[in-house]
């Protein structure tokens, strides 16, 4: 009896014991606000992957040492996290850390400037299958330790892990489909609880995906998506689409490269320069494909941020083709003809790219404008003051100097080339008549009365010489003119 009663007592003071088990708490984990919080804080705000690798990295390093799970000294031992080491919910941690340093990683080298080679794309994408496997251990021990919440998050984010895999590969496009639709179920789903921010980064992230979503079923076939749709899609923002947005860069890139074949000259003012150089080619129907939306039909619906963003692409691809050519001109050898269409194709296209400044310039100013009566609202937003608008235009003024600098430069001129010049006067005399105007407010503004009242008077005789050689061009001329640049109305 005796023995009875000490088997019994050594039987429930056995840890082990199924008596003495205790059920585990889940732990809960809100991993899609935890992630977004880490990606805008550490770098991805700006799109960089580099910041956010290492600050995953310098997370597991001291997830490691609170845990005491340091992988030896000296000679490195690994240890594997299963469902019996997972005693605290920082350990969950690791594993969903592991995979974001291994996307980041792998977002990190699609990124190149060049675009990954053949030996950085295999890597890029073992990468993504490491980011994989982290992620469905990630969803394993979450639907085992973690509260039924946690483990939706969890398997939607291995899915989402899974269709960038596959997105990346180029195969597989209905398996890419079914994980990109299903974590976006998830999400659509837990949007609708909870408190009002997570709602809000859920249904951010159902935005995220539909790109590549849309992406993927215009690959298989079931959407018949045109390349400006495409172009429009990929104007979304946030790390979700960044992939997509790589993607169809390249793919653009490509077909623009078969296109640029039968872009055998360019035409500027009755010239007409030949394009040898393949490259530059590709970056001057690159800058002409984004001047479409900058002066087509539906120009006028763009804010006024994406036309900003589309002028500094537009800047990008004729600095590109400038550099081109100075290659160009660096390697010919004494071929005088050679060399003459080249720098004519140089002055070209650099007077096209102050053109572009000039447009850009105005936009800025417009945007001043619209700012300078405007009082401090609920966003607390910078207003205008006189003196800015004074510094854009003596901006206009150096911009349109350089231009007619650069059309008057040659020897023999066309027709078209003198209209040219004289339209840059002409703009030149308008910029300098509202430049006199604002300088005359920031006097005014000061108290400085006589000053201002002087600046007046200049500005409306700079204004009535402007006016005047706008009515001696032609009707045609004043009419493209005013096109561009009109006199505001409160010089009459």
């Amino acid at each position: 009896m005796a023995k009875v009663n000490e088997a019994a007592a050594m039987e429930i003071d056995d840890p082990n014991s199924n008596i003495s088990d205790q059920i585990s708490p889940k732990f809960s984990i809100n991993v899609l606000q935890l992630l977004k919080s880490a990606q805008m804080q550490h770098g991805l705000r700006h799109g960089d992957y580099t910041r956010y690798r290492r600050y995953c990295t310098a997370r597991l390093r001291r997830l490691y040492k609170s845990l005491k799970f340091t992988h030896g000294r000296g000679k490195y031992t690994r240890k594997a996290i299963s469902e019996s080491t997972v005693t605290e919910v920082r350990f969950l941690h690791v594993v969903l850390y592991m995979a974001e340093r291994a996307w980041s990683h792998a977002m990190e080298k699609r990124q190149l400037p060049d675009g990954p080679n053949a030996r950085q794309r295999i890597y890029l994408i073992g990468r993504l299958r490491k980011a994989v496997k982290w992620a469905d251990l990630f969803s394993h021990l979450c639907s085992v330790k973690g509260d039924s919440r946690t483990s939706l998050e969890a398997e939607a984010y291995a899915s989402y892990m899974k269709g960038n895999l596959l997105f990346e590969q180029d195969r597989n496009w209905d398996t890419a489909l079914r994980n990109f639709k299903s974590a976006r179920s998830v999400y659509e789903e837990l949007g609708k609880y909870g408190d009002v921010e997570n709602q809000v980064l859920c249904r951010e992230r159902v935005e995220e995906l539909e790109p590549s979503i849309r992406y993927c079923l215009h690959k298989i076939g079931g959407s018949n998506l045109q390349a400006s749709e495409l172009l429009q899609i990929g104007e979304m923002e946030g790390p979700a689409s960044d992939l997509f947005k790589s993607k169809l860069e390249a793919a653009m890139a490509e077909a623009r490269s078969q296109q640029a074949a039968s872009l055998t000259e360019f035409h500027w003012l009755g010239n007409r320069f030949p394009i040898t150089n393949a490259k530059t080619r590709v970056a001057i129907l690159k800058a002409q494909e984004l001047e479409k939306d900058l002066h087509g039909p539906l120009a006028d619906s763009l804010s006024a941020e994406k036309r900003l963003v589309t002028f500094d692409k537009v800047f990008t691809a004729y600095h590109e083709a400038r550099s081109c050519i100075r290659s160009d001109l660096a390697s010919e050898g004494s071929a005088e003809n050679v060399k003459d269409d080249l720098n004519g194709l140089d002055k070209a296209v650099s007077a096209v790219l102050g053109q572009r400044t000039i447009e850009r310039n105005q936009l800025l100013v417009s945007i001043a404008k619209s700012k300078l009566t405007r009082r401090r609202d609920d966003k607390n937003e910078k207003v205008t003051k006189p003196e800015e608008l004074v510094r854009l235009y003596d901006l206009l003024l150096q911009n349109t100097a350089d231009l007619s600098d650069l059309v008057s430069s040659g020897r023999d001129r066309k027709p078209e080339e003198v209209t040219f010049a004289e339209e840059c006067e002409l703009k030149s005399l308008a910029f300098r008549a509202e430049r006199c105007f604002y300088l005359a407010r920031s006097y005014s503004l000061a108290g400085k009365r006589s000053e201002a009242y002087a600046l007046y008077c200049r500005a409306r005789s700079l204004a009535e010489n402007a006016l005047w050689k706008f009515q001696a061009h032609s009707k045609t001329d004043q009419l493209s003119i005013f096109n561009r640049v009109r006199l505001p109305h409160y010089f009459w």
